[in-house]
């Protein structure tokens, strides 16, 4: 069951913590959805991805 919040996590972060939130909410091992992501982004030609990740970068809010 997921957490109330989408938030991007401090303690499983790599670069902005996105996926590791992600994988929070969802209850999910951070690295396969860090797999997920890098392998959806490299079939969507690494641009779209990109520019998704940005956007999630600025709108999930920190974690406390």
């Amino acid at each position: 069951m997921p957490n109330n919040r989408l938030f991007r996590s401090k303690t499983e972060s790599m670069l902005a913590g996105v996926c590791g939130g992600i994988a929070k909410y969802f209850d999910l091992d951070p690295s396969l959805v860090r797999l997920g992501y890098v392998v959806l982004s490299v079939l969507s030609a690494a641009f779209p991805g990109i520019l998704v990740y940005i956007i999630l970068w600025i709108i999930i809010p920190e974690e406390y």
